[in-house]
């Protein structure tokens, strides 16, 4: 994939890719239309994510901790991120909030029993993150309700947008996605459970939209948005 994957072409077809692993809304979020959803993992002793099934024995300890904290227009959260789970999205996802992307953004993509999405910042010199991809980790964590993980659109196409997992949702693992877990949110789940739902009931707000002029978009809305107003590393 070429660096020009976030175009408003590629933009789109992040959402599609994540919105083909969801089912129509019009059912319960149990199984994917791409794939049954895997069955839910056990236990295992790494700390505060749980190991995909067949993963236990290659997880890392989860010794290491960055806490974040997210202000949003509904109320606050609370974010581990876990380096030694996923070093790649751990670091970027850091690297945001220190930055300041998140700030004033828009939670553009909520789909109940499915997955809240953010991370679109139009603003210079915010905007340039958009083409700075990375390469994906290896998936070892279950992606269970309240974890973490980069959407993109394909292998190694990570950037800025990341979701919030409403449920457990293993079908987004590898082998046929490889969605990867690098953190969870530990307090405030209650908040991300009333994000506001705007725009496509499955894809959200519109990505090239937001992308090109985000601020006029917004301002359009009839319904708007649940908006973060700050995400700070803590500790």
């Amino acid at each position: 994939m070429n660096t020009e994957f976030l175009s408003r072409s590629i933009a789109t077809l992040l959402f599609f890719l994540l919105a083909a692993c969801q089912p129509p809304s019009d059912r319960p979020v149990t199984a994917s239309d791409a794939t049954a959803a895997a069955p839910v993992a056990t236990a295992a002793a790494a700390g505060p994510l749980t190991a995909l099934p067949g993963k236990e024995g290659a997880v890392p300890q989860l010794t290491q901790t960055t806490t974040v904290r997210m202000q949003t227009t509904g109320g606050e959260l609370t974010i581990e991120v876990y380096p030694q789970a996923a070093p790649n999205a751990a670091q970027r996802f850091v690297e945001l909030a220190q930055s300041g992307f998140f700030d004033a953004t828009p939670i553009s993509r909520v789909v109940p029993g499915f997955v809240a999405q953010f991370g679109i910042n139009w603003r210079d010199p915010h905007k340039a993150w958009e083409q700075r991809l990375f390469d994906d980790d290896p998936t070892l964590f279950a992606l269970e309700r309240g974890t973490l993980a980069f959407a993109k659109a394909g292998p190694n196409t990570n950037s800025t947008q990341v979701f919030i997992n409403y449920t457990e949702n293993n079908q987004l693992a590898a082998p046929r996605y490889n969605f990867t877990v690098f953190g969870k949110v530990v307090s405030g789940m209650d908040v991300v459970d009333r994000f506001v739902q705007v725009g496509d009931p499955g894809g959200g707000l519109d990505q090239g939209r937001l992308w090109a002029d985000g601020g006029a978009y917004l301002e359009s809305l009839p319904v708007k948005p649940t908006m973060i107003e700050s995400v700070a590393v803590v500790e």
